[in-house]
């Protein structure tokens, strides 16, 4: 809602009442200003827009979350780098189910301005696979998935990436063409 620049402006600013408060002889008020600029703090690492979408995104709620992030206008602007990469990697989670291309888009955005969490980078990783898979690019999708693989330390993808490699192995055998006399027959 606030501009990145309008929080850290409203921290300052909360920061210096609360050091006046000290000054005064009001600590109670002065630790209450001071807790109060923590939530400005937080809210300039982590939008709250964004997290609002995530959200939505939990309870699959697709329309309420692109509604959500459809409110930041200028995402280089008015967001945080590792910001705009979730404002890319959501985008991309909800574009995946209809237009491959432009989700692939936001996903490469989103790896390449770094997510907070290895989870999420992971999670990206593993979409882009998919994504390049679907496309029969197979080095790469092999190489996003051992990089998927690394950043997943806690094993939550596991099963997603057990699947995935399977699929891929499917993909690349060669299908093969009997005639109609049966192996020694001619192929047509």
């Amino acid at each position: 809602m606030f501009n990145k620049n309008i929080k850290l402006v409203l921290t300052a600013l909360i920061v210096s009442i609360g050091v006046w408060q000290f000054t005064e002889g009001n600590i109670g008020n002065g630790i209450m200003y001071v807790l109060l600029s923590t939530i400005f703090i937080f809210l300039y690492f982590k939008n709250e827009i964004i997290l609002l979408a995530f959200l939505r995104l939990r309870k699959e709620d697709f329309p309420g979350a692109k509604k959500w992030l459809d409110k930041i206008k200028n995402p280089e602007a008015s967001l945080v780098k590792k910001q705009e990469g979730y404002f890319n990697y959501l985008n991309g989670l909800m574009v995946s189910q209809t237009n491959m291309n432009e989700a692939e888009k936001y996903f490469k955005k989103a790896v390449s301005l770094g997510l907070s969490m290895d989870t999420d980078m992971a999670m990206a990783k593993l979409n882009l696979a998919g994504i390049a898979m679907s496309k029969n690019r197979k080095r790469e999708a092999q190489q996003l998935l051992t990089e998927a693989k690394k950043l997943d330390k806690h094993g939550m993808l596991d099963d997603q990436i057990k699947m995935m490699k399977q699929q891929m192995k499917k993909v690349g055998q060669p299908q093969q063409q009997f005639g109609r006399g049966g192996r020694g027959g001619r192929r047509f």
